[in-house]
């Protein structure tokens, strides 16, 4: 488990540099307390690991959607998100299309069968990755910040 906290936080630290006013690195022991949650029975978060050297140097992991209501207009599909991560020093060696490979693989097991990368447009090297990988629009997510009135 400390190895997925250290690649967490990492990814953290990266992504807070390149937009930190979208990006912020957690507190290591609330990232530890969402590893032990999605590592329990009955999660609905599924966790690819890369190895290097006996050492983690990246990790998928697949989030399970709700199942789609009956009253959407969608036609029905089990969707998932997938969040990747490798560490910098590994970074295109194939450890991050393995990882896709294999997140798609335990997705496909689960029922899964339209799986999202969410990205924020900052993050140039993500879309480049996700876009080599076979993923591609799937119409626009539209967004506003509002203001929220502070308690008190």
């Amino acid at each position: 488990m400390p190895a997925l906290v250290r690649l967490r936080v990492a990814n953290a630290e990266r992504h807070s540099q390149l937009a930190p006013d979208t990006y912020r690195v957690p507190d290591a022991e609330a990232v530890r307390r969402h590893f032990e949650e999605s590592l329990a029975d009955g999660s609905k978060v599924l966790i690819s690991v890369a190895e290097a050297e006996d050492e983690v140097v990246g990790m998928a992991e697949v989030v399970l959607l709700a199942e789609p209501p009956d009253h959407q207009i969608l036609v029905p599909r089990r969707g998932a998100e997938i969040h990747t991560v490798v560490l910098d020093g590994h970074r295109g060696r194939g450890v991050g299309a393995a990882l896709v490979t294999a997140a798609e693989r335990t997705a496909v097991d689960r029922g899964v069968s339209v799986i999202y990368a969410g990205i924020f447009a900052p993050n140039k090297d993500a879309v480049d990755f996700y876009s080599a990988s076979g993923f591609g629009p799937r119409g626009i997510l539209l967004s506003r910040e509002l203001e929220v009135p502070r308690a008190g």
